[in-house]
């Protein structure tokens, strides 16, 4: 009996050594395992982002294809109002705007500027001297407006650049005016453009942050607005009934220009989706061969 003592003890010592091995076995294939889900996932996020990448894609080329409609009782009405569609197993969501609804940043006047920045709640002061800074950021000169910025002022801010004294290239150049706030940014920007040319905005068009920044306009006109025109089916042209702007004149559905914003949202059946935020102008053939010109293309993240 003492000769099997010694041959017990090695029994138990490989026994643990076989159990040592098991359990990390064991770990190695819950982490292979953990690394292939991973992958899979992974894999999956991107299958997935790519395909509504290209659904909502999709949702901007039938955006510019309804937009020159030849059937006016077809086409696509650029107010704002909501068009959705499925799509390649998506439910595809599109918004066109006329960039005429919006306030172009090069052209428009004290007035339409202030109306917009009070509109949003800045008081009359800093409406003004946002105004007046906005204009010196785009006039040929150095004269300073009585509330403006030239380059001395923006030197004093311990800014290191100053007025461009050009017209402003992108909606988003204005953040880099003295006295703008990313905060405020993100509040004018549906309302401004730099591509309609025209000093005030087109009601037939305007989005609401527009329309507030007509003189008078109150939230529940500016809201009845929107929804009155986006009731009247395509086509309508003239005044549309019932509706009157603060000054006394009529929304009148008809106008704009060939320049849109385009909203285009795709959403798969397991909740992933991507938007585009895009402005594109109509007419000639671009250095792609295309119909149209893309001006503007912003990516939305996929969630």
């Amino acid at each position: 009996m003492k000769r099997l003592r010694p041959m017990r003890r090695q029994g138990g010592v490989a026994l643990i050594l076989v159990m040592w091995v098991v359990a990390l076995m064991a770990v190695l294939l819950g982490s292979f395992a953990l690394i292939a889900r991973t992958e899979n996932l992974e894999s999956r996020h991107m299958f997935d982002t790519t395909a509504a990448r290209y659904d909502a894609i999709a949702g901007v080329e039938l955006a510019l294809f309804q937009l020159r409609n030849p059937d006016p009782l077809q086409r696509w009405v650029a107010d704002g109002r909501p068009y959705e569609f499925p799509y390649e197993g998506a439910i595809v969501h599109v918004e066109v705007t006329n960039e005429s609804g919006k306030i172009d940043l090069n052209v428009a006047d004290s007035p339409t500027l202030m109306a917009l920045f009070q509109s949003v709640g800045v008081d009359l002061g800093a409406a003004e001297a946002l105004s007046d800074a906005i204009q010196d950021w785009r006039d040929a000169d150095s004269q300073v407006r009585p509330h403006g910025a030239e380059a001395p002022q923006y030197a004093a801010a311990g800014l290191d650049y100053g007025p461009t004294n050009l017209p402003f290239q992108t909606v988003s150049e204005v953040q880099q005016v003295l006295g703008m706030t990313y905060d405020l940014f993100k509040k004018i920007e549906p309302a401004i453009t730099v591509y309609s040319g025209t000093r005030t905005p087109n009601p037939a068009f305007a989005p609401y942050e527009a329309l507030m920044a007509i003189p008078g306009m109150t939230p529940q006109l500016a809201q009845q607005i929107i929804a009155a025109r986006q009731a009247a089916p395509p086509g309508t042209t003239g005044a549309i009934q019932g509706l009157t702007l603060p000054g006394g004149g009529g929304v009148m559905a008809s106008g704009g220009g060939l320049t849109y914003s385009i909203k285009s949202k795709a959403t798969l059946q397991n909740g992933v989706n991507i938007m585009f935020d895009t402005t594109i102008r109509i007419g000639g053939v671009s250095s792609s061969g295309r119909p149209y010109t893309i001006l503007r293309w912003r990516d939305g993240e996929a969630s």
